[in-house]
């Protein structure tokens, strides 16, 4: 009976730390960085920063780079993966109005706190990348 325990329980965490974690390896995330940062430069440089509070909007995609090139991205969004979200903070100063998603809602609304904590008033958790289309 605690062999049958143990095994449920070690299968139960190994479903969750592979639904927790990225399949891509060292080589390909640091090849794919590089245009990830990039992205996220020209979409800052194509935006007119001047007004601090301006209502100008991004759309931000938390999820990790293997996600994102593995499982798909609309062509409007930004990436910057959670964990190199606060970071990256300065980059979404410009933006009045931020939108967040990731693949089903629960790291963009850890976000969209650790965004609100940092001061920005107007973000919205879109949930599912596939729900905040782009205009």
């Amino acid at each position: 009976m605690k062999n049958l325990f143990y095994a449920s329980a070690l299968t139960a965490m190994s479903f969750l730390a592979m639904s927790c974690t990225s399949t891509t390896t060292i080589a390909e995330n640091s090849n794919t960085t590089e245009s990830t940062t990039r992205v996220s430069k020209e979409t800052s440089n194509s935006q007119d920063s001047s007004a601090p509070n301006s209502k100008q909007a991004i759309i931000i995609d938390v999820r990790s780079q293997g996600e994102w090139d593995n499982d798909g991205h609309a062509p409007c969004h930004t990436l910057i993966p959670l964990d190199q979200l606060e970071e990256r903070i300065e980059e979404l100063r410009p933006y009045g109005k931020i939108t967040v998603v990731c693949r089903s809602g629960g790291r963009a609304g850890r976000a969209k706190q650790f965004l609100e904590s940092q001061g920005f008033d107007d973000v919205t958790n879109a949930g599912p990348w596939q729900n905040a289309a782009c205009e």
